[in-house]
């Protein structure tokens, strides 16, 4: 069996300072009607908010709206397997999809006073704070790649990126802010 271990392994990305590569997370896309995401709410402390594009954080932990019937959770590596028994166990009998999705995806963060600059250099979506507020969350494209994009504070945004795609996310931004500089 081939070695997988170098595939969890962040990759090596030249990035200017205003982005910077998170920490591993595990990732979890919860699929489910109204009862399953109140029963998941309720287990991992988290609001599985039925607005639309809408996010809700509890200490480290995270759930972003992704549709109607799925939820992108987002929790530290070490937590993992916690939130897989919680959801087990409140979710029982329900219909449910709980797809661990951690090795498919990495996370940067983008921030300070040209992180909107930055991200619209390749975004097509209206990063004003009147129209993206802190909290709000929704797949969307930069340059030529599908990313999640999840506004955290005044000047920062996480973004999701699946990992073959990184370099190019991370060359894209990297270029866009030498542009601004």
């Amino acid at each position: 069996m081939a070695d997988l271990s170098s595939a969890r392994q962040a990759p090596l990305l030249d990035l200017p300072d205003a982005i910077r590569l998170l920490p591993p997370a595990a990732r979890f896309t919860l699929r489910g009607l109204a009862p399953v995401m109140t029963a998941a709410g309720a287990a991992l402390g988290l609001s599985m908010s039925a607005l639309a594009c809408r996010s809700d954080t509890h200490g480290q932990r995270a759930a972003l709206w992704m549709g109607p019937d799925e939820q992108l959770i987002l929790v530290p590596v070490t937590d993992g397997g916690a939130v897989v028994a919680q959801l087990r166990e409140a979710l029982g009998a329900l219909p449910h999809s709980l797809v661990d999705v951690s090795h498919r995806q990495l996370a940067l963060e983008v921030s300070g006073p040209t992180a909107q600059t930055l991200l619209n250099a390749g975004c097509p979506l209206d990063l004003h704070p009147s129209a993206f507020p802190i909290g709000m969350c929704t797949r969307t494209v930069l340059g030529k790649a599908d990313i999640v994009l999840w506004r955290t504070g005044p000047d920062s945004f996480h973004v999701e990126v699946w990992r073959s795609f990184a370099d190019y996310v991370a060359r894209f931004l990297a270029e866009a802010a030498r542009e601004l500089a």
